[in-house]
């Protein structure tokens, strides 16, 4: 339900949900922010210290914190929460007690009337996002995952540094899971509308296809580097939320790699993947289909299937 008062609904405080609402306070993305914890005290918390910063920011924002039973009016509810990994404990364990906890998110959020777009972000994200689906029982539109928005915004960083442009320039996709099945299509990859495989097959020996791989690399491993050098990473994936919900509300028809349902594209059906997709008022309105190797095309397979696999395991009646 778009309103001429934006309102986001975000449910979890933690790392990723505040660093979320800060970027969203800073940018002046909406008018409201309802904060919704499991921890009510510290949602409070949360509200007040926002608040506190409205006079040193330009945006005008209402900031509050509430319950499942205010997300009525809200636009777009953001799922930030979710259980860590115990020790010894199986990605299928997990994932079970993660479906539970979006059991009592999700389900109270659409009994309050809400009629917006669920943005997911706890991971792993094509599958919390498939989830939010079946428990919603919501156009697959207006059910989005960040996918890998930011795993495409850490390679366009690393190409332009590479090659020495504004990464504004350049124009390549991470597609697939948000994990280590993510790939590189590498065949559509553009600085301005120059291809990179070009560039460096006309660089004389300046750049390599070999450091492609590396890039690659870097981006599949770079969460895995900040957790070790900080315990989490949350800076990144709540300034990514805070851009697609900029599309959102701006109705922008903005092309961003959002996890969302496949169906038929790329060969692929029932699943939730990273693609390039068109993001506006509505969610994900419609998915781009590059022309991608058979390689890549395999890889982009390869990925689905195991987001397939994995999705499958999950007991609903738990």
């Amino acid at each position: 339900m778009i309103t001429d008062k934006r309102k986001v609904a975000l449910v979890g405080t933690g790392l990723v949900g505040m660093s979320y609402a800060y970027a969203v306070l800073n940018q002046n993305i909406c008018d409201e922010m309802l904060l919704i914890d499991i921890d009510k005290k510290r949602a409070a918390g949360e509200a007040m210290d926002l608040n506190h910063g409205l006079a040193f920011s330009g945006s005008h924002m209402k900031i509050s914190a509430g319950e499942y039973s205010d997300c009525t009016d809200a636009d777009i509810a953001v799922i930030c929460a979710g259980v860590a990994q115990k020790p010894g404990e199986s990605r299928i364990d997990l994932l079970q007690r993660n479906t539970a906890v979006f059991k009592s998110i999700v389900e109270p959020i659409v009994a309050s009337g809400f009629k917006g777009i669920f943005l997911i972000a706890t991971n792993p994200v094509d599958i919390m996002a498939h989830v939010t689906l079946k428990l919603s029982g919501f156009d697959p539109g207006r059910v989005i995952g960040t996918g890998t928005t930011l795993d495409t915004a850490r390679l366009r960083y690393l190409i332009g540094d590479y090659f020495a442009v504004d990464p504004r320039n350049v124009h390549a996709y991470v597609m697939g899971e948000h994990g280590d099945s993510e790939f590189v299509p590498w065949s559509q990859a553009m600085i301005a509308t120059k291809p990179v495989l070009s560039i460096i097959g006309e660089s004389g020996g300046k750049y390599s296809s070999g450091k492609l791989e590396e890039i690659s690399t870097e981006v599949r491993t770079a969460a895995e580097k900040i957790i070790e050098a900080k315990r989490a990473t949350y800076y990144g994936i709540g300034m990514a939320l805070a851009r697609i919900t900029r599309a959102i509300f701006g109705d922008e028809n903005s092309v961003l790699t959002v996890s969302t349902m496949l169906d038929g594209q790329y060969g692929q059906t029932d699943v939730y993947a990273g693609a390039p997709t068109i993001v506006n008022r509505n969610g994900a309105q419609g998915i781009i289909s590059l022309s991608l190797t058979r390689e890549e095309l395999l890889k982009f397979q390869n990925s689905c299937e195991l987001l397939r696999e994995v999705y499958s395991s999950i007991d609903f009646s738990k």
